[in-house]
């Protein structure tokens, strides 16, 4: 995998006349060290030449793998909702693009910050946890470091086939206690026994994109799941923000009819957390 990230500091290596530089083929997961010419770089994955690295660097939106040639962007089209779903690059971890819509905060922060955020607004992990949108997998595999199990749900399969790609997923799909779940969890957590679960992250899409997961039949399905006393973290977006600032409120009163207390704002997670009353 490789990224106008990448590349950018190749081509500048060059320009300086260098005989190495370093890099990393797995979005800055690790580094490892590379031949570079005047004709471009080689390494272990084969040669780039300067115009195939000058294409990438204009490409910054876009993740390329380095096993195809030409190059190729990491991107699939789901047969399911419609979507093409891409790699972008950041200075850390990647995002996904869900019709040119970024999935992660990248303003001001990265994914990896952002998703921190959201474990540390949710407060402390344990027991058994669900996840309501999968996605690159990023909340799951750091819920999974402390809870017993995590359950996640991904609605699209095309968003698990971006997630195998992505070198910062791969804990996903090995982590012994990350449990998988394909399906719309608008309808899955009418599967799940009450009292089931200790705490729910939840990150939905926009309301455009999935406005079911923002109502009180689905947040009285949360509570139903959440052990009293269960905590809940939701993403809601920019609380500062025109169309936070117009969400939150009417977002607090369905959870609050939906059961559930001690709301508190997290302006640097973009979220609330609440309690399942008691």
């Amino acid at each position: 995998m490789f990224s106008t990230v990448q590349a950018s500091a190749v081509l500048q290596a060059i320009r300086e006349g260098k005989a190495t530089a370093v890099t990393s083929f797995d979005l800055n997961r690790t580094e490892t060290e590379v031949e570079l010419t005047s004709a471009g770089m080689e390494g272990d994955i084969g040669a780039l030449s300067i115009a195939e690295l000058k294409a990438i660097v204009k490409q910054d939106r876009k993740v390329f793998r380095l096993d195809r040639n030409p190059p190729e962007a990491v991107q699939v089209f789901s047969e399911t909702t419609g979507w093409i779903r891409s790699l972008c690059p950041t200075k850390s971890a990647p995002t996904v693009l869900v019709s040119g819509i970024p999935m992660h905060r990248i303003k001001e922060t990265d994914p990896r910050a952002d998703t921190l955020a959201k474990i540390r607004a949710f407060g402390k992990i344990r027991g058994r946890v669900l996840d309501t949108a999968t996605g690159l997998g990023y909340t799951a595999i750091e819920a999974s470091l402390s809870a017993q199990e995590v359950v996640t749900v991904e609605i699209d399969p095309a968003a698990l086939e971006i997630a195998k790609l992505n070198p910062w997923s791969q804990e996903l799909f090995s982590a012994p206690n990350i449990t998988q779940i394909v399906g719309d969890v608008f309808e899955e957590i009418r599967q799940f026994a009450s009292a089931s679960f200790e705490g729910v992250i939840h990150d939905p899409p926009t309301p455009a994109l999935g406005g079911e997961l923002y109502g009180i039949e689905f947040y009285g399905g949360l509570r139903r799941i959440l052990r009293r006393g269960g905590r809940l973290f939701h993403y809601v977006g920019d609380p500062e923000g025109g169309i936070g600032r117009k969400m939150i409120p009417g977002i607090v009163r369905r959870l609050s009819e939906s059961g559930f207390h001690r709301i508190e704002r997290h302006p640097d997670a973009f979220g609330l957390t609440a309690i399942a009353r008691t």
